[in-house]
């Protein structure tokens, strides 16, 4: 089946941070009760109808800061040859490179990501990053660049001023789907967070990406979020399905 429209009736919730009184979370339940799981390497057709073994990967990740970067780099120190198929051209910082907007990201080699093991690797197809990590006991979202653990759930913030003057700031927890990407989004061939091909996973997304939530919102909101979500699934499974899911 082809993807499913963008926009359909969601499910939110609202709370306020048990760790931050500043804050206040809203949380697509319709996405986080879905069934979504990455399929890369079993069923997924890529970004672009060319690249299907690519992924999300053709165009290489943006870093959220200098942070981000650094972290990356001290697991990129740590890739041998055996694990990293590009490693050769990614020595000595050469893994990074400068957009036309002068933002830093992962370089591309060869039409994807300099970390993207080309399917025929011998250490395996995929992310090197993310591949190191499982078999060193790691998680993966210790080692990728934020935007690549965190895809396909997407954190925003935004400042809310109420009409007695006092303000919180609005913490959103919901699905990465197309317009994530900007405009270009609307451009790409395939996308997995919309389509029925990708929404056949064993758990919930709040449960199967746990680590990846726990970090975004922190062990106490995380919390929270879990009694929500098994509350909606009990009380009103047909409202909250998100219509790429199969009907259950």
């Amino acid at each position: 089946m082809p993807e499913v429209a963008l926009d359909f009736p969601r499910s939110f919730a609202e709370f306020r941070d048990p760790a931050d009184e500043t804050q206040v979370y809203r949380c697509d339940l319709t996405w986080l009760t879905s069934r979504w799981a990455c399929i890369f390497g079993a069923g997924c057709r890529g970004i672009y109808a060319d690249r299907p073994d690519d992924g999300c990967c053709t165009l290489g990740a943006h870093f959220a800061d200098e942070a981000d970067e650094a972290r990356v780099g001290r697991y990129v120190r740590r890739l041998r040859v055996k694990d990293w198929q590009h490693r050769a051209e990614g020595r000595d910082g050469q893994w990074v490179e400068v957009d036309s907007d002068g933002e830093r990201k992962t370089r591309v080699v060869d039409g994807a990501c300099i970390f993207l093991n080309r399917p025929g690797f011998a250490g395996g197809a995929g992310c090197a990053l993310h591949q190191w990590a499982l078999a060193k006991g790691r998680k993966p979202l210790a080692t990728k660049p934020d935007v690549c653990w965190q895809l396909p759930i997407r954190r925003q913030f935004r400042d809310v001023e109420l009409s007695d003057g006092t303000s919180y700031t609005e913490v959103s927890i919901g699905e990465y789907d197309r317009r994530g990407w900007g405009p270009g989004g609307h451009d790409l061939d395939w996308y997995c967070s919309s389509d029925t091909s990708a929404h056949l996973g064993a758990e919930p997304v709040y449960l199967a990406n746990r680590d990846e939530l726990v970090v975004l919102m922190g062990p106490a909101a995380y919390g929270v979020l879990v009694s929500l979500c098994e509350e909606r699934l009990a009380q009103a499974p047909g409202r909250t399905r998100h219509r790429a899911d199969p009907t259950r």
